[in-house]
């Protein structure tokens, strides 16, 4: 294992000194979760931040005693086994996760300026998976999820193959993007990095970014045979056409270029991980978002399936990584002495017929084969003339993960087990129906 902390938790453990402390935003997302389980696997010690634990203080004080009991728990912090609250919503994310005892969480908003010092105290690393999801603003409405809303229903009505452009917004509506959310969510992002320049302890930051910030087309709209790190999207371009996700592209672009520099400025050393969709197990108590996306064409989820037909068509691919391949490769870049820069973390781009089919074995309900009348869209169930037509797979480009590679990580699941993982949990968490049933 690597440097973080001088050395691994285990190796810091046998020369007599405590393991290292780590701090994860976000803890109570998808990968957020799962990355907060793999590392006290690897026994470190973690800080995780959650947004709101005060409007449940007194169910989660309850919670949290009769688990273990004569522990004294505080507002700021839960030591051990935390059942989370988030948005007004509990989570029971880590009840159950082994190494609770090394467990500290601590209520932090990036919105809020030095919410996170008391988190960021003492530790070697943080890795920053929080983001800001209230990426879509509208015309004539107030309240942003209200906004989001809307837009969800005009992608459901109006997306065409490749993309959906909003040419109603105005200068005035597009400065409201920036100002209610881009500039907030840079702002959020600079909150947690002055957290660890204060800390003074921080030696490594792992920013969490995101496959929508990357192209397959080049200058001249042609697509390239290899995507990697450098295929960045242009900002211009986006603002422009506005293609599906447009803000979501924009707010991760834009926080990575200015955590990228505020870290060079002032002298911490950040690695970027480029996630691509993630699915596979989960610790949340809804199934998450990228999950649900990857099993749209078998729950006929027309938001979602439209959005996962245009990730499809901006690669002629689906880029995919199983949930432990993206938190492994997370700390193994916070370990590696060697690591710098940006780094795609995918296992393979596949196209959706071979996906298609992968469901089909693992989950028999979902029959595509066996169907030849198109449907209305969008359907219940898919005919593989419709996946075809809609993931079109002709022009598909390579998606590389070479300089992880090349530094020494290694993917241990494939597709198949991607799909495997994410059907079984979700037949046990009742998402999707047994087909006993």
């Amino acid at each position: 294992m690597g440097s973080v902390g001088g050395g691994s938790p285990e190796e810091q453990q046998a020369g007599g000194s405590d393991p290292p402390v780590v701090c994860v935003t976000g803890s109570t997302g998808y990968v957020g979760s799962w990355l907060v389980r793999t590392l006290l696997r690897r026994g470190y010690r973690v800080h995780a931040t959650a947004r709101d634990t005060g409007t449940a203080r007194a169910w989660l004080i309850a919670a949290i005693s009769t688990c273990l009991p004569g522990v004294e728990l505080t507002m700021a912090e839960v030591p051990c086994r935390p059942l989370f609250v988030s948005s007004g919503k509990a989570w029971q994310v880590f009840a159950a996760v082994e190494g609770g005892d090394r467990l500290r969480v601590f209520r932090a908003d990036m919105g809020e300026d030095g919410s996170f010092d008391a988190a960021v105290t003492g530790c070697v690393a943080i890795f920053h998976v929080a983001a800001s999801m209230e990426l879509q603003v509208a015309p004539g409405h107030d309240n942003v999820g209200e906004f989001m809303r809307f837009l969800d229903l005009t992608s459901t009505l109006a997306l065409t193959r490749s993309h959906l452009c909003y040419p109603w917004l105005t200068d005035v509506e597009e400065e409201r993007v920036r100002s209610d959310v881009l500039e907030p969510a840079t702002r959020g992002t600079i909150n947690v990095l002055q957290s660890c320049v204060r800390a003074g302890t921080v030696r490594r930051v792992i920013f969490t970014s995101s496959v929508s910030t990357l192209t397959a087309a080049d200058v001249e709209g042609r697509r390239k045979a290899v995507v990697d790190e450098s295929c960045l999207r242009d900002l211009d371009d986006v603002w422009r056409t506005k293609p599906v996700g447009w803000i979501y592209i924009l707010s991760k672009r834009l926080t990575e270029e200015a955590a990228f520099r505020f870290a060079r400025e002032n002298g911490l050393h950040l690695v970027s991980v480029i996630l691509p969709t993630v699915a596979g197990p989960f610790l949340t108590p809804s199934v998450p978002t990228s999950i649900q996306l990857l099993l749209s064409p078998i729950t006929g989820a027309p938001t979602l399936y439209s959005l996962l037909a245009s990730v499809h068509s901006r690669f002629g691919c689906l880029p995919l990584a199983h949930v432990q391949d993206a938190c492994d490769a997370h700390v193994f870049l916070a370990e590696s002495p060697r690591a710098e820069g940006r780094y795609l973390c995918a296992a393979g781009g596949h196209p959706m017929a071979q996906v298609a089919r992968l469901l089909a074995s693992r989950y028999p309900p979902f029959k595509p084969a066996e169907r030849h009348v198109r449907e209305p869209s969008p359907p219940r169930s898919l005919d593989f003339f419709r996946l075809s037509r809609d993931f079109d797979a002709s022009c598909s480009s390579t998606v590389s993960s070479k300089r992880l590679l090349d530094l020494g990580f290694r993917f241990e699941y494939g597709v198949g087990d991607i799909v495997t993982d994410s059907v079984g949990q979700c037949l046990d968490h009742g998402f999707l129906e047994h087909p006993e049933s």
